[in-house]
Parts: C-alpha cells; sequence; structure tokens
C-alpha cells in the first residue's frame, strides 16, 4: 500500500520530488524552442545542475561527454534562458522552454554557412533506405 501511495504522490501531487535515484543521478532535459516549439536538443542534469538553472534562468546540465557541470553558452555564448521547466508523470524527466539568447543550440556548425545549427536535431532517418538527410 505504502508504494501505491508513494506512486500516487509523485504522479499527482504538488511537491516536486525529482527521481534523480531512480535514473542513476540524471534526468533527461529535452529543451524546447518558447517561441516555434521546435526541440533544440536533449541532454541531461544532475541536481547539481537543476539547482544552477533554477538559479540563474539559465540552462546548466551535466555533460555525459566531459563528465562535469556544463552553462550551455559558456564557451559558445549561444546560452538558453529557460522560460519554463515541465516535468513528466513520474517525475523522472524534464522538458526545458527555452528563449535561445544566440545563433543556436547545437554544438556543431552547418558547413555550408559555418554557423552554429539552430537545432542538434539537424537530420532524420529515412527508413527505406536506412540513412540520413538533413530535416526541413
Amino acid at each position: 500500500m505504502k508504494n501505491l501511495e508513494q506512486k500516487q504522490k509523485i504522479e499527482e501531487g504538488s511537491a516536486f520530488s525529482p527521481g534523480f535515484t531512480r535514473r542513476g543521478g540524471l534526468l533527461p532535459v529535452i529543451v524546447q524552442d518558447a517561441g516555434d516549439r521546435r526541440i533544440l536538443m536533449l541532454a541531461y542534469a544532475n541536481e547539481t545542475a537543476l539547482r544552477e538553472t533554477m538559479k540563474s534562468g539559465l540552462a546548466t546540465f551535466w555533460s555525459t561527454s566531459r563528465n562535469e557541470l556544463w552553462k550551455k553558452g559558456e564557451t559558445s555564448g549561444d546560452h538558453l534562458k529557460v522560460v519554463d521547466i515541465f516535468v513528466d508523470c513520474d517525475q523522472d524527466a524534464l522538458i526545458y522552454l527555452v528563449e535561445p539568447q544566440g545563433d543556436g543550440a547545437c554544438h556543431t556548425k552547418d558547413p555550408a554557412t559555418g554557423k552554429t545549427r539552430r537545432s542538434c536535431f539537424y537530420r532524420k532517418l529515412n527508413p527505406a533506405t536506412g540513412g540520413l538527410t538533413p530535416a526541413p
């Protein structure tokens, strides 16, 4: 009965109880443009990154490749101002609704223009060929 009550508190309650322990210390964070709702990137937040995001208002993540705290835009200048944070039903995934403060969100650049890509999702899978093609 206790597990059911706890589950209901997490799913229906108003207390913020992020499930860091259920996800090995990290929560996936979908980053979405507040203006056009385009998905910009997927990253991860640990407790420190989430606290820093809430404190500064700028998207801060845990870099799984560098194994360190990472405030988006520190080196590129392409910060992401957080407008809202949405929490999924079981509180183990987040959406940061953001206003981009720069040229793009991705760390890669378009070779044709040399500019930072607006979104990390710049390719799509072609199921017929199994290959990747540019996303619209």
